[in-house]
């Protein structure tokens, strides 16, 4: 099967930091990854410090969450996503453009700087799905 998981992805709007911390400290929760808009070339001053990405480890579960860059615009769509983590190129496109021909394209399927295939699409109800496909490594 080419799903390997899915978790919730949670969009906040500069106060990821402050949720992270609450969860940490209500929940238990360990911070898995973390990631900035600071530590991505040619990012606007203004989102430097806002998190683009953090992974956080809540009991047996995941979940997922972002701060979103301060110049994006806001959308109609709700602020929480659907990540699908794959292991198919081939299947990540067919499901992601079977969601995308009822639904919009938020962010392009594309090759990312961390090593997958990534997008967004929201379907036609509104549901944002993130779709991540690891690459397969070179001789790998």
């Amino acid at each position: 099967m080419s799903i390997q998981k899915l978790n919730p992805y949670i969009q906040f709007n500069g106060n990821a930091a402050q949720v992270i911390e609450l969860y940490e400290r209500a929940l238990g929760a360990k911070v898995t990854s973390l990631m900035r808009f600071g530590d991505v070339p040619k990012t606007p001053p203004e989102d430097k410090d806002r998190i683009m990405h953090c992974a956080l480890q809540i009991g047996g579960g995941e979940i997922m969450l972002s701060d979103g860059g301060a110049s994006r615009a806001a959308t109609s769509e709700g602020p929480i996503y659907v990540a699908l983590h794959m292991d198919d190129e081939a299947e990540a496109g067919k499901m992601f453009d079977a969601l995308a021909a009822a639904g919009k394209v938020m962010q392009p399927l594309v090759d990312t700087f961390w090593g997958a295939k990534f997008g967004i699409v929201a379907d036609a109800f509104g549901i944002q799905w993130m779709f991540n496909c690891e690459l397969k490594k070179q001789g790998a």
